[in-house]
């Protein structure tokens, strides 16, 4: 089947759906409108409530929540063949994703700009809060453990990639600087700053970088992490987010014009279903946790109701910022499961997606081979086009590991409010704390050898457990305010379904196979949703009947 007409038709759904269904849930289900002014306008501080341009604050959501989660995910999920992946990626997005999305925004909205952890305690309850905050944390510290070990990976293969990475956050410290200092206006500035992000990818092909382990540069990722946690949000993350998502929008440019104008046929190589393969979990239910964002994602609750809403300047805005950025992420998924099954060619995919295990350390590998290709049909060289296609993906990555650890540090002082601990409430000693928890799992051993790729599988389960339990605070929150439930509900049914149903597999398989860390950890997880299931469930009940 040809790849072009599977993008545009799918495309063709995303943007249907933002229009109309996008509009029917902001003005129908969570009712926002301009009549209050927003919390980063009524609690603008300069450093956690900046009232920001919707363009800019549209980069950093995007840039946040499309990490390596919608490339890991949709590349490794092909291999039981495209058409499963497709349509949960569309679907998923439009009906479960995006509701989760700018559902969390909206219900954050509605609290003063409170992270959903936060508002659980009165929505549900403070012992439902407490043990949310704890899901919370175990997502972000294993989440971005992992993370750093994928990008430290991909230091290590693609070494034209490091100066345009590191480069870019003196670029984003000056470019922030100028707006919020300077007053230099965004276009001229923002033609500067993509100017010198694309210049740092030439030098980075000129002068690549070949030193470092894999340890050393988890630990730089630790330390950069740690610094962009606590700087105001104006001076590095918001910038970098923004810069990087030019970054994106060029490759999602150029691998479109790559498919429907370049010197190639691309057509789909691999089969539209693949149920058996050998050595890999059931598509049932592993589907719907190995693609999470691009489709549905718990960590994107933590964006919209963290550091997003904070910089909303329009209660308005939310639709462009919850649920359309959402579908993009969607249409960013939908390009990695056209390059992975079509832009790589027959013999690659023979070779990489016939056994779970050839392809489970090398989905981002398909990626950057498949989406280089693509963008090579323009006529560009294939060793730039590949280059560039690692920038994007590692600097995404990027972008996820210092958001994520700024969510994770308010997590440390929200826990530290809640259990009374006046040292986890400052802002360096709770960033500190994060740091060190996502150590533990980035350098985590299991038989001798890094645990990325189980934790991965970990990571999964968890990251939908917790959208799932924001669907569920967000229906308990219609549901107190008099508003339609049931397009939060039956997704947070679903989504609950296969989350369980895969957990248990997979405490079964750790415990099989005596990997107690990764059981105990998920265990755990485990035992804590069941708790806010079960409490949440009663409060929604009440408020039914």
């Amino acid at each position: 089947m040809n790849a072009s007409t599977i993008t545009i038709v799918s495309f063709l759904l995303l943007l249907i759906a933002y229009r109309f269904y996008g509009g029917f849930l902001r003005k129908r289900i969570f009712q926002i409108n301009d009549n209050k002014k927003s919390p980063a306008v009524e609690k603008n501080d300069g450093v956690e409530y900046v009232p920001t341009n919707r363009w800019i604050l549209f980069g950093h959501q995007f840039a946040s929540i499309a990490g390596l989660g919608p490339i890991v995910g949709p590349a490794i999920a092909v291999i039981w063949g495209w058409a499963p992946a497709l349509l949960w990626v569309v679907l998923g997005s439009i009906f479960i994703g995006g509701v989760h999305d700018f559902g969390s925004l909206a219900a954050s909205l509605n609290y003063q700009g409170r992270g959903i952890g936060d508002i659980t305690e009165e929505i549900v309850g403070k012992r439902a809060k407490n043990l949310f905050l704890i899901i919370i944390f175990f997502l972000l510290a294993l989440a971005m453990g992992v993370f750093a070990i994928l990008i430290a990976g991909l230091f290590g293969k693609f070494h034209e990639v490091i100066v345009p990475v590191f480069g870019l956050i003196g670029v984003a410290m000056i470019f922030g600087t100028a707006l919020k200092k300077m007053g230099v206006p965004l276009i001229p500035a923002s033609i500067v700053g993509v100017g010198l992000n694309l210049g740092l990818i030439l030098i980075g092909i000129k002068n690549p970088v070949e030193w470092g382990t894999s340890e050393q540069w988890i630990t730089i990722l630790l330390v950069y992490a740690m610094l962009a946690s606590v700087l105001p949000v104006w001076l590095l993350l918001t910038p970098r987010d923004y810069l990087n998502s030019y970054k994106l929008y060029v490759f999602l440019g150029a691998i479109t014009l790559g498919l429907f104008f370049g010197n190639q046929d691309f057509q789909m190589v691999a089969p539209a279903i693949q149920p058996v393969v050998e050595g890999a979990p059931s598509i049932f239910p592993f589907l719907f946790i190995t693609v999470a964002c691009g489709a549905i994602s718990g960590f994107h609750c933590l964006v919209s109701s963290g550091t997003t809403v904070r910089q909303l300047e329009k209660r308005t805005d939310s639709q462009m910022l919850g649920y359309g950025a959402m579908l993009l992420e969607g249409a960013f998924a939908i390009l990695v499961i056209i390059a992975c099954t079509s832009g790589v060619g027959e013999d690659f995919w023979n070779k990489n997606y016939m056994v779970w295990n050839s392809i489970e350390g090398g989905a981002l590998s398909s990626f950057i081979v498949g989406g280089g290709n693509m963008i090579a049909g323009l006529g560009l060289d294939v060793t730039f086009s590949q280059t560039f296609v690692a920038v994007v993906t590692i600097a995404f990555a990027m972008t996820t590991l210092d958001s994520a650890t700024r969510l994770l540090r308010y997590n440390v002082e929200e826990i530290g409010k809640s259990f009374n601990l006046p040292k986890l409430q400052n802002k360096y000693t709770a960033g500190f704390f994060a740091i060190v928890s996502i150590a533990f799992f980035a350098f985590m051993k299991i038989g001798g050898k890094p645990a990325g790729l189980t934790l991965w599988s970990l990571f999964g389960t968890t990251n939908q457990l917790l959208g799932g339990l924001a669907l569920l605070v967000i229906t308990v929150w219609l549901a107190k305010t008099k508003k339609p439930t049931w397009l939060t509900y039956w997704p947070m049914m679903f989504l609950f379904s296969m989350t369980i149903w895969a957990m248990v597999i997979n405490l079964n398989t750790f415990y099989t196979e005596k990997q107690w860390e990764p059981f105990s950890v998920g265990l755990g997880i485990f035992i804590l949703a069941i708790l806010i299931i079960q409490e949440s469930f009663q409060v929604l009940k009440k408020k039914v009947s």
